[in-house]
């Protein structure tokens, strides 16, 4: 999928030229939530070498392959933790809604975001309604 500026951004966060699209061109996140924002995003307008890059070096995979039958509905961000413009780490968690040719569905988690070199990267998350 293809966005332009003015079109909506995936993440909900106004005009993709003014939410998401700078970061996808390779602008830095200045928050956790920003960078978990344009990852959301990357997912829903299938940007794999996006989501790579801004990937902790510790535990991205080699490769990423997106499931093109997901279709990526809403975002809604339920709580965050520090991952502020002056912290070394952060805490996002998030509610994304989703559909595929299995029905609907909707993706937990609570995000770990740390800096590296200077700019945000997601470490890994849990599904915060697992059992420990």
């Amino acid at each position: 999928m293809t966005l332009g500026g003015d079109d909506p951004c995936p993440c909900g966060g106004g005009p993709y030229g003014a939410c998401c699209g700078p970061l996808h061109a390779g602008a830095a996140a200045p928050t956790a939530v920003a960078l978990m924002r344009s990852r959301y995003s990357a997912f829903a307008v299938g940007l794999p070498s996006y989501l790579l890059a801004t990937w902790h070096p510790d535990t991205r995979p080699r490769t990423l392959t997106l499931d093109e039958d997901v279709r990526w509905r809403r975002l809604q961000i339920v709580d965050t933790a520090r991952g502020g413009p002056d912290d070394a780490t952060g805490v996002v968690e998030f509610r994304a809604a989703h559909r595929s040719a299995d029905g609907a569905g909707v993706l937990h988690e609570r995000s770990r975001f740390s800096r590296v070199g200077g700019r945000w990267a997601y470490l890994d998350g849990v599904d915060p309604s697992a059992p420990s």
